[in-house]
């Protein structure tokens, strides 16, 4: 019984414990419900009171932006006022200027109907007195102008010869002394050395040994050093110097180069030679480069093509009469220049004509023609401007001048070419050459008279009309180049002009 009970109690305890824990669990829960809802309402309101706050503010802010807009409003209203009053008094003026304007035309139109009638009254009044001076006369106004003019001349005859010979002297020594002016401000600011400089085309060795090096087991050694150059390598008793023949100043520089590398390397034999070869011609492009760019920057000249540029550096290798041609061509350059300023002519063109005018040398020795004409191709095909191309053209007269720049061109070509010590060539050779040349022409016959002119590079022929015809002139003319090609050494081209001339001279009595 006792256990029994005692089970009982643990039972109802048990029961009693679990209704407790959920009673407890349930005040918990409700106490915590309680205060997140206060949490809420709490947020709430604050909520509240934020929004009360923003929409009091936007209101403020809108009422002044309101009031902002509606005085500018105003203020813009009253500037259309005022633009407007100021148009309508504008166009009040500009009505009675017009009326005024109106007035004044009617007014002139009227003067110059009256100057016409005026006039014509006047020429009709001219008309009849000459009539009448014609029937006194018994002259026409033709035959009285001629008349006096006449009687002028003839009085005054010697007076208006001797008027016009002084103010022909006086016009011809003031151009003369101006021209003189010119020139000579021009030379003495282009004051520089003008040493005459020619490309040497030999190549000194250390020792006499070098040569059998260079000529190799049976030549192999120079066959391979001239097949690769383009070059001929004369090998002689000549002490101390190998000579490289070529007439291409640029393979012989290139085969100049690489023959002294080749040296100071040691190792002779047609691989190195090939390789030296390669590397020479890339080291003289690279200086050609250089070389053309430094004239055309120390020339002040901007704009060039750089294919016009790179031609024009090869210049630094070719020489003509002992004068370096781009040494010659940069110093021309700069006198066109100074020449340009006094003469008030296009400095930029006169300039750039001069320095671009012999680029042709620079490969005439591969393209048939005159150096003129090639440098025109150049130019013409890297797309130079017209200009340019006329000022450069003319520099031999074999193109008429076109402009004022040029002549100016011609001018420096003969200052920096003719100066004292500027080419090797002397007076004995030049006069030699030309008598050369026009013996050679004088000896064909039908010639009445033989110039050879622009420093032998033309030979101009006169023929006489009635023992030479059109056709025979050009045979004559071919057969003329052929004898002076085969018989005369000269550098570049030599024009033959042959010129067959009629005339007919009649006196009317």
């Amino acid at each position: 019984m006792s256990l029994k009970f005692a089970i009982f109690l643990l039972g109802m305890s048990a029961l009693v414990g679990v209704a407790f824990g959920y009673f407890l669990r349930w005040a918990l829960t409700f106490g915590k419900k309680g205060s997140i809802e206060l949490k809420i309402q709490q947020m709430t309101l604050d909520a509240q009171k934020k929004y009360k706050e923003i929409i009091n503010q936007a209101e403020d802010k809108s009422e002044k932006i309101l009031e902002e807009t509606e005085k500018e409003k105003k203020e813009k209203q009253q500037e259309f006022k005022k633009t407007e009053e100021r148009l309508i008094k504008k166009e009040d003026f500009l009505d009675k200027r017009q009326v005024e304007i109106s007035t004044e035309t009617k007014k002139l139109e009227e003067k110059i109907e009256k100057v016409k009638r005026i006039k014509d009254n006047i020429d009709k009044i001219k008309e009849q007195e000459e009539a009448e001076l014609q029937k006194i006369a018994q002259l026409t106004k033709e035959d009285a102008e001629e008349k006096l003019l006449k009687t002028i001349e003839k009085n005054y005859e010697e007076d208006l010869l001797v008027r016009l010979q002084k103010l022909e002297q006086e016009g011809e020594e003031k151009l003369e002394r101006k021209a003189q002016d010119i020139l000579i401000t021009a030379i003495h600011r282009m004051g520089n050395s003008v040493a005459a400089d020619v490309l040497s085309t030999t190549v000194n060795i250390p020792s006499d040994d070098i040569k059998g090096k260079i000529i190799g087991k049976e030549g192999k050694n120079i066959r391979a050093f001239e097949r690769a150059s383009g070059t001929e390598i004369i090998v002689d008793d000549t002490p101390g110097a190998i000579t490289i023949s070529s007439y291409d100043p640029i393979r012989r520089q290139i085969a100049k180069v690489a023959l002294e590398n080749l040296i100071i390397d040691g190792r002779i034999q047609p691989a190195k030679i090939e390789e030296f070869v390669e590397k020479a011609k890339d080291e003289i492009n690279k200086t050609i480069k250089k070389q053309g760019e430094q004239a055309v920057y120390e020339c002040g000249i901007l704009n060039l093509d750089p294919r016009i540029v790179s031609i024009l550096g090869r210049l630094h290798y070719r020489t003509s009469y002992g004068q370096n041609v781009l040494q010659h061509s940069v110093e021309m350059s700069h006198i066109a220049r100074m020449l340009a300023e006094e003469l008030g002519a296009d400095v930029s063109v006169a300039k750039t004509g001069a320095l671009l005018h012999d680029i042709g040398k620079a490969v005439d020795h591969e393209i048939q023609g005159t150096h003129v004409e090639i440098g025109r191709r150049i130019l013409q095909k890297f797309g130079a401007n017209e200009k340019i191309i006329q000022a450069m053209q003319s520099h031999h007269e074999e193109h008429p001048y076109e402009s004022i720049e040029s002549v100016i061109v011609q001018i420096a070509d003969s200052i920096s070419g003719g100066r004292p010590g500027a080419r090797r060539d002397n007076v004995e050779n030049y006069l030699k050459r030309l008598k050369e040349l026009e013996d050679i022409a004088n000896s064909f016959e039908g010639i009445d008279k033989t110039f050879a002119v622009q420093a032998g590079r033309e030979v101009r022929i006169l023929v006489k009309p009635e023992k030479v015809s059109d056709l025979e002139a050009k045979k004559l003319a071919r057969d003329i180049a052929l004898k002076i090609e085969k018989e005369l050494k000269y550098p570049g081209e030599i024009k033959v002009n042959v010129i067959r001339e009629s005339r007919v001279i009649e006196y009317a009595r």
